[in-house]
């Protein structure tokens, strides 16, 4: 408890110092803690030169490799930044120091329950390379191969249980404090983060994607994915196969390599559309660290991809949703756009149609001025995901990965080759998996997939309908005895409502007979007059006795 109060002050204290003051509205603070972070905001002044961008990555900088992952993922949130602010972070890199190869060596140990020289052959103690999560060591197995170890830093998930804790405090408070802090869904943004930094510390899932994506591709001319060593692989180690080939921003080394740039552009566009509508699977994390050329054949280089913490999938009617409205924005049709946006469910059902579109219109409509070709597929989501914000869109954290993935290929595919058109090769693609979807290839095959089933359940045809035949019966009398009860309770309502003024006149009656006759007078009740005893028992019949 102490140790995270300490922790939270050092975050105050640096987002004072580097004069992040400027995206908290005083305003609405009291007067004690508006005088108390002005102090502080003094120690800063000098850092006020650089831009609220700039200070702002510095300062995650200064708060250690948690915060600088946490910067990274909050870089590709552009439908919530500002494009300085999205562009600053962006610069992020983690300069975390390596941790001992001794106690790598020892993890592996624990895990593995063997020692390392049963396990490689060779076994380098020096870190190949080192990040805020884990690091990587270069061995060579028994058998062999080439090999990279990766190993989850010590003790590292509880600290960040610890920050991530803390940043669900802070972004509660930035939510609390005013209209402009809860448009930026601090939240959202908070646990956007933990699932995906959590997900980069389980290796053994990371491992179960590797597997997967490599399985996509398998014999494939366009990506190439390392192989994993099952065998060697644990929660917090995993063995891969070494690969050698250039790193996809060293552009003067593919150039050095005579490297055909615009067909690596265009292929880096058709594997991540291959992934989306193809596999339904897709690497999330494909900025230029985690990805490599392999220039054996530079007229049709092949991809390298790496690091598969980060993947993202979608469902048939996320994949219907992307194609259809990329299609009705290239043909600027903005009325099916808000349309396509209401069926999905992502917005509000009872949301007015035509004003959606106008909103739409208004943001898309200014793109088109370019020419097609420098239109920016991210920024097209962006803009429909931040119009749809408007109206009270749902996250769709599917939908986030995607568009910060579609982000970085663009903005590789451009580096390679700035004539780069994304459109001349997405269309057809698009185009191609819709007449798919819906021509009678699809429906055959969606018979084929779903005959196993069907014939499992033919031998329980005949129980089946028996049951619901029975369930039907039975309801049909359950209903019957409903109705009954409710035709009683109406007659006798009605019963009630007809004889409701005979009981008040019998009441009256009563009334009567009580106030004509002197109680004290009367030891008997032949000393009561006709008239009183006659308003008594009709009183009485009314009252009582009448049906």
């Amino acid at each position: 408890m102490l140790t995270s109060a300490f922790r939270l002050l050092r975050i105050l204290f640096t987002v004072m110092r580097f004069r992040l003051d400027v995206f908290i509205p005083f305003a609405l603070l009291p007067w004690y803690i508006r005088y108390t972070l002005g102090a502080i905001c003094s120690i800063g002044r000098k850092r006020a030169s650089a831009n609220k961008g700039e200070r702002l990555r510095l300062a995650l900088e200064s708060l250690g490799p948690i915060f600088v992952k946490f910067g990274q993922i909050l870089s590709t949130r552009r439908d919530l930044l500002d494009d300085d602010i999205a562009d600053e972070l962006a610069k992020l890199q983690d300069k975390v120091p390596a941790f001992s190869g001794d106690v790598a060596q020892a993890i592996i140990e624990r895990d593995l329950k063997a020692p390392v020289s049963e396990l490689f052959a060779e076994f380098s103690t020096t870190p190949l390379a080192s990040a805020s999560i884990a690091q990587v060591h270069t061995a060579k197995l028994h058998s062999g191969e080439d090999v990279v170890v990766k190993v989850i830093r010590p003790k590292i998930e509880k600290t960040i249980n610890k920050d991530i804790s803390l940043l669900y405090t802070l972004a509660h408070l930035v939510a609390n404090l005013s209209e402009d802090g809860r448009r930026l869904r601090p939240i959202e943004v908070v646990t956007d983060y933990e699932y995906t930094i959590l997900d980069e510390l389980d290796l053994a899932k990371e491992a179960a994607n590797t597997g997967l994506l490599q399985r996509n591709f398998t014999n494939s001319d366009l990506l190439y994915v390392p192989q994993v060593y099952w065998d060697y692989s644990h929660r917090n180690v995993m063995v891969m196969e070494r690969i050698s080939g250039i790193p996809v921003a060293d552009i003067t080394a593919l150039n050095n390599a005579n490297v055909d740039m615009k067909c690596l552009a265009e292929r880096g566009v058709e594997i991540f559309f291959t992934q989306v509508f193809s596999h339904s699977f897709f690497h999330a994390d494909m900025h230029p660290g985690n990805i490599f050329v392999d220039v054996t054949n530079p007229q049709k280089p092949k991809y390298i991809a790496i690091d598969c913490a980060i993947m993202g999938s979608l469902d048939d009617a996320d994949k219907s949703y992307l194609a259809r409205n990329l299609l009705a924005f290239f043909q600027r049709d903005y009325r099916l756009v808000a349309e396509l946006h209401v069926e999905s469910g992502w917005v509000p059902k009872g949301t007015p149609v035509h004003a959606f579109e106008s909103a739409i219109r208004s943001v898309c409509e200014p793109m088109f001025a370019k020419p097609l070709k420098d239109i920016s597929f991210g920024q097209v989501l962006i803009g429909l995901f931040q119009t749809a914000r408007r109206f009270n869109m749902e996250v769709q954290p599917q939908l986030v990965l995607l568009e910060k993935t579609l982000l970085n290929i663009e903005g590789l595919g451009r580096q390679l080759y700035p004539d780069l058109d994304l459109w001349v090769t997405a269309k057809p693609f698009l185009e191609r998996w819709m007449r798919e979807q819906m021509g009678p290839k699809r429906v055959i095959e969606e018979v084929r997939k779903q005959a196993p089933q069907w014939a499992g359940q033919l031998p329980q045809i005949p129980n089946l309908i028996f049951t619901a035949l029975s369930q039907m019966s039975h309801q049909e009398e359950r209903i019957q005895a409903q109705t009954d009860a409710i035709d009683r309770l109406g007659k006798e309502l009605k019963k009630g409502r007809l004889n409701l003024p005979f009981r008040l006149l019998g009441l009256l009656s009563l009334g009567a007979a009580w106030i004509m006759t002197d109680p004290s007078s009367m030891t008997h009740i032949k000393d009561a007059d006709i008239t009183t005893l006659g308003l008594f028992l009709v009183g009485l019949y009314l009252l009582v006795l009448k049906p």
